[in-house]
């Protein structure tokens, strides 16, 4: 059976992180290896994950630069043969997402997989305020701005020890420069499945303030000029693209 390692980098997340535990434990049919890097929470994060403690398989706690080093540790501890990103305040739609996961690369050998995902209310997670439908990969979609929902990405092991972790140079946009990187690839093979993976609580850190907005999108250029996919023209239709995702609902 395919093991998917699940990372989740969480710092003074003790509101959300019980919920997001949840939503892991209870998936179906699926071999998961869960792993929690936590950069010294001191609010009482620690004695929430202490009480799952046997749902979790690699607990890591300790200082940290921010959340692109903790990720990168929960990928060099993960022996999965796909991995998957949790963050801390967000859940897994449905009881089946990852068994759906785990069919869609097992029977397309597929390296990548993802989906769609919805944002939610910080204190509602059953208020959708933005819908984001992935649709399909091509690699002209990456010239005209499109990505996928990083936190619906699930990649095999084996891509990442070709290609590294994520670039802590970024501050926001790593997890932006790791698809462009990834998707750039010649010969990958990417699978899209339809269907809601992630609950995401809207207000992050990249779309908290105007100056995070700025910077968010000053990093995005950095690294659509790095992976060589374009200029302003295509950070342009990236930020443009988000706007159906306030009017499209879930079907």
């Amino acid at each position: 059976m395919l093991k998917i390692s699940v990372v989740t980098a969480v710092f003074n997340g003790r509101e959300t992180i019980g919920q997001t535990i949840e939503s892991l434990i209870a998936q179906e049919c699926v071999e998961i290896e869960y792993i929690v890097v936590d950069g010294g929470s001191t609010d009482g994060t620690l004695q929430i994950l202490e009480r799952y403690r046997p749902n979790i398989d690699i607990l890591i706690s300790e200082r940290d630069n921010g959340i692109y080093d903790a990720l990168n540790k929960g990928l060099r501890a993960a022996t999965g043969d796909v991995i998957a990103f949790l963050h801390s305040d967000d859940l897994l739609a449905e009881r089946d997402v990852l068994s759906k996961i785990a069919a869609a690369f097992q029977e397309s050998e597929a390296d990548a997989v993802y989906a769609d995902l919805v944002y939610v209310g910080r204190r509602s997670i059953d208020t959708v305020i933005r819908y984001w439908r992935a649709g399909e990969f091509t690699r002209l979609k990456l010239a005209l701005g499109w990505m996928p929902p990083h936190p619906t990405l699930c990649v095999r092991r084996s891509l990442y020890e070709r290609t590294g972790g994520f670039d802590e140079s970024f501050d926001i946009s790593a997890d932006y420069d790791l698809i462009l990187r990834l998707f750039s690839l010649p010969g990958v093979r990417i699978i899209y499945v339809p269907q809601v993976m992630v609950k995401m609580r809207a207000g992050g850190v990249s779309n908290r303030s105007l100056p995070a907005l700025l910077k968010k999108s000053k990093e995005d250029l950095r690294a659509i000029r790095k992976n060589r996919i374009g200029g302003f023209f295509t950070l342009a239709c990236k930020n443009a693209s988000k706007i159906h995702q306030f009017v499209v609902r879930p079907a």
